[in-house]
């Protein structure tokens, strides 16, 4: 009876697999093609990681068993950067050693983190591949001439114009107490939109850097309280916002607050001790909720043996775009494919999406959520 249930069971799997791969298509007949996925799986931003890294093996299992890519059998390899930009540097020479190896490397999905992409990107420029991030934002990455380069989400730039919008025009904030965490992407982004708050007439009445993963904000919340601020922006991680949520109501500071992409994670909500509630983040894309069928959720849980988050249809679609382009090149070499990627819209879950020369999103979207009966419910 265990040995009938456990097959039925496999059965199922394989055909919600199937069905959202397309199926009929025959197996992959040519090897291996491999796409490494280098983002956080250990360490304090490990969830973030894996929730991209979900993404993209779904997305590659549904290829896998439409027939492959090209014929080929994608198989995704993670590499660890633990939040590291030394380590994120080291983990590239596990790929190196599979090119000199002679082994078939399309690209890879990474990082995470704006600062482990910048590090690694001066070594995967010269390297034939192609790169695309799922979520790191810094502007400046696509300013430096990569020509392997692409990201499917926005950049700093449109966040902070989206977030300076909702906040002005939306929270009516004309004293915004801005924080951020001492990251490139927390600096960046806190600078950004500073220039956008005074360009809408607004101003920032304090700015304060907190350190990455920081758990104690009893110093910055008096400064809050005594700043004047009528509403609070803060540019970092799931692993800070929480906290300082937390403290900031405590303390009975009840500001509108607007927090960061970063903070676009579960563990916003659930390490908030129930102060979430009613908390505003942007994010770089919908949840998986607004987005995604019931097969889908499904299909995932098959793969990755837990429900998708936030960030795992970051980690899909940029499967989805590595793929297309290799379609389009009706090539795996990495040259052909950026140029693919460059030259034709792909379809995604995300809908069609497009890229500028230097690997920016054409018409990139900046979502706004709010915490709601525990749960993130998109306001714009």
């Amino acid at each position: 009876m265990r040995r009938l249930i456990l097959g039925m069971v496999a059965l199922l799997v394989v055909s919600v697999l199937a069905a959202c791969g397309g199926g009929g298509a025959g197996a992959p007949s040519k090897g291996d093609v491999v796409v490494y996925v280098a983002v956080p799986l250990s360490g304090f931003q490990a969830n973030g990681g894996q929730t991209v890294l979900g993404g993209a093996r779904l997305a590659a299992e549904e290829i896998n068993r439409a027939g492959g890519l090209l014929g080929y059998r994608i198989d995704v390899r993670p590499l660890d950067d633990e939040s590291d930009s030394d380590v994120a540097v080291a983990q590239v020479e596990t790929i190196r050693a599979a090119l000199a190896n002679g082994e078939a490397v399309l690209g890879v999905i990474g990082h995470l983190n704006s600062g482990q992409t910048l590090a690694a990107m001066e070594l995967y420029r010269d390297m034939d591949i192609v790169v695309i991030t799922p979520t790191a934002s810094e502007q400046s990455l696509t300013e430096r001439g990569y020509a392997n380069f692409f990201r499917v989400n926005a950049n700093d730039a449109v966040q902070a114009a989206v977030d300076a919008d909702f906040l002005v025009n939306t929270l009516g904030a004309q004293r915004v107490a801005v924080l951020h965490n001492d990251t490139e992407y927390g600096r960046g982004l806190a600078q950004s939109l500073i220039a956008e708050l005074e360009a809408r007439g607004a101003q920032a009445v304090l700015t304060l850097e907190v350190g990455e993963g920081q758990g104690d904000y009893q110093d910055e919340v008096a400064q809050v309280a005594a700043s004047g601020a009528d509403a609070l922006f803060y540019a970092g991680y799931e692993i800070e916002t929480p906290y300082l949520r937390s403290q900031l109501v405590d303390a009975g500071i009840d500001l509108p607050m607007l927090a960061s992409d970063g903070a676009f994670l579960a563990a916003t909500i659930d390490e908030a001790n129930g102060a979430a509630e009613g908390l505003y983040v942007s994010a770089f894309a919908p949840s998986p909720r607004n987005v995604a069928d019931a097969a889908w959720f499904e299909a995932y849980q098959a793969v990755e043996y837990r429900n998708p988050d936030t960030y795992s249809v970051n980690g899909y679609v940029a499967m989805q775009v590595l793929a297309a382009g290799a379609r389009q090149a009706k090539s795996l070499d990495a040259a052909a494919v950026a140029d693919a990627l460059r030259a034709k819209p792909v379809k995604t879950l995300l809908g069609e999406l497009r890229f500028e020369a230097n690997g920016d999103l054409v018409d990139p979207q900046i979502w706004i959520y709010q915490v709601v009966d525990g749960e993130f419910v998109q306001v714009e």
